[in-house]
């Protein structure tokens, strides 16, 4: 029996999805094909209304060229996604493959079954269910195209297979995904900007998440004009994820908070989708992320200390160029450009200097340390600190678990040294004393060019200790 999972009643939509789990013991010479054939489409497809469906998944369990058996791709979508008619799309689906070399490729599910990787009908009535000039880009499964006709849905079904190398021809397995995109014309009146799912993460995020610990996940959604308002909140979840009801604690703000205990059943990749509906029918784009079930993010650690975690803190030098921050874990680039660390000036908040982890060459990663050659010319006397974006710092197994961002900003903070303030000379007069003066141990400094984590050091640690009697029958003058 399936355990539903998600069940949604807008007339637009009336999707329920539901999960399963089952244990089999097979041979490791298995390789079969596994399907759900039967009747019908709704009638209101561009193209198939009416007739029949095919979804089917090859199951391949022998071993890999390198003596390992295969993990399939995996993939979550909504099951049904808005977009205005006569617009130009962009549409990523979203897949991953815990075999972090493989090759992952999406192509169009086809009824050619002499040919085809499942030899058997892949796609029934639905094949090439989206316009003639829809565009399908193999190697990151991207969708273009126009929507031509309103209230109608429009049918797409793909295959996500992953092969060993890029010299392979042939897939290793087969995975199927199926769901709907839904024309329709903007009402009067409707806002000019769909609403948007902002937030922590990111679209297509990968978060590590331990077995038997709940998640708290809150989803946030903008709004942008007076009267929009998110009316539901259609959803894919994993099996056991609960949903708060839609709440609105601001102006424009919408937010649903999701709340899940992983289960054992569920290690590995675990797919969350959503997408907000306002109340003129407008949809935001969807919004996915994988759960890592019994991995864990790496976190990035907090600077505490001088020679620390991170480095520099404190007071550095207007040239400083090499900072640093230390992982609990090795890590890697982020898996999507658009990931960035920014150095900010604390007293105003804006960024000053930004760099996209995803590519920038002057940022290296190397064991469990991340170094960041940074080029700006430092005003003495100003206080910076440096933000971080949700998979700065990625793991290295299957989606590479992504560090929660970092946008706190006495998380990493650091002062520059201002020659003008630290040479300036007061004098002070004294009425008449006669006094004994002891000094306290005391040591002499020097400006170190090389140095990276302070401006002030001591190159000295020889205690010189004057003891002496002074007297005075006038004022004395000290400076």
């Amino acid at each position: 029996v399936m355990t539903t999972t998600d069940c949604d009643q807008n007339t637009i939509i009336e999707s329920w999805a539901g999960e399963r789990y089952d244990t089999l013991t097979l041979p490791l010479t298995t390789s079969i094909t596994i399907g759900f054939q039967s009747s019908a489409w709704m009638t209101a497809l561009y193209i198939g209304g009416g007739q029949s469906w095919s979804i089917v998944n090859r199951l391949n369990l022998g071993l890999r060229p390198d003596g390992y058996i295969n993990s399939s791709p995996v993939t979550n979508t909504l099951p049904v996604v808005f977009y205005q008619i006569n617009t130009q799309v962009v549409h990523v689906v979203q897949m991953a493959d815990n075999d972090g070399t493989d090759i992952l490729q999406c192509r169009w599910s086809n009824s050619a079954s002499g040919s085809n990787y499942n030899r058997v009908d892949e796609c029934g009535g639905i094949c090439s269910g989206l316009p003639s000039s829809t565009v399908l880009t193999a190697s990151n499964c991207t969708l273009s195209f126009t929507l031509p006709t309103a209230n109608l849905y429009y049918a797409c079904a793909l295959q996500i297979e992953d092969y060993y190398s890029s010299s392979s021809t042939s897939p290793m397995s087969s995975v199927p995904i199926q769901f709907l995109f839904y024309g329709y014309t903007a009402s009067a009146g409707a806002c000019s900007e769909r609403p948007s799912i902002i937030g922590d993460r990111p679209n297509r995020a990968c978060i590590g998440v331990p077995i038997g610990v709940q998640l708290n996940e809150t989803i946030i959604i903008q709004t942008y004009c007076p009267g929009q308002t998110i009316v539901d909140l259609v959803t894919s979840s994993p099996y056991g994820m609960t949903h708060s009801a839609i709440n609105n604690p601001s102006t424009n703000l919408w937010t649903m908070v999701l709340t899940w205990t992983p289960a054992a059943a569920q290690t590995g990749p675990q797919g969350f989708c959503a997408g907000a509906i306002d109340n003129s029918s407008l949809q935001s784009d969807p919004w996915c992320i994988t759960y890592l079930v019994g991995y864990d993010s790496p976190d990035l650690i907090r600077p505490t200390l001088v020679q620390g975690s991170a480095s520099p803190v404190g007071t550095v030098f207007s040239n400083q160029t090499l900072f640093s921050i230390e992982a609990s874990s090795t890590v890697g680039r982020p898996t999507r450009n658009g990931t960035d660390v920014c150095f900010h000036d604390a007293d105003t908040n804006v960024s000053v200097v930004c760099y996209d982890a995803g590519y920038a060459s002057n940022l290296v990663y190397t064991g469990d340390t991340i170094v960041i050659v940074a080029i700006y010319s430092w005003i003495p006397g100003k206080t910076y600190y440096v933000t971080m974006d949700s998979g700065f710092a990625s793991g290295n197994v299957f989606c590479h678990a992504e560090s929660a961002p970092v946008t706190d900003p006495t998380y990493w903070r650091f002062n520059i040294w201002n020659p003008a303030v630290s040479s300036t000379t007061t004098t002070t007069t004294t009425p008449f004393t006669t006094a004994t003066v002891t000094t306290r141990p005391t040591s002499t400094t020097s400006i170190n060019t090389l140095l990276t984590t302070t401006g002030i050091v001591v190159t000295t640690t020889t205690a010189m200790t004057t003891n002496a009697t002074t007297a005075s029958t006038s004022n004395s003058t000290t400076a």
